[in-house]
């Protein structure tokens, strides 16, 4: 099983808590591992076309899955993902 790393703004979805385990063999099966196990989550990471939400952002040790193979990207035993949605807005 991978290990989630839950930002802040997604815990209250997840029990409170700060990371979580999946099991999968890809990035896409981790997440909806993710989503199986807490439901509320699916529309904080995915879109209606099943892809990831433009604003959200997840790394596999460090790297970001889209400059890997996305979704596909292969997950091994032990491996961290991160979750970090973007952040916008701010003073002008």
């Amino acid at each position: 099983m991978a290990t989630i790393k839950i930002p802040p703004v997604l815990r209250a979805s997840v029990g409170g808590e700060r990371e979580v385990s999946a099991p999968g063999a890809s990035v896409g099966e981790v997440l909806q591992g993710l989503v199986q196990a807490h439901p509320a989550t699916q529309t904080q990471l995915f879109g209606g076309d099943g892809e990831l939400n433009r604003y959200v952002n997840v790394y596999l040790n460090d790297e970001d899955v889209r400059v890997l193979d996305g979704l596909g990207t292969a997950v091994g035993e032990g491996d961290v993902l991160v979750i970090l949605p973007a952040m916008a807005g701010g003073r002008r």
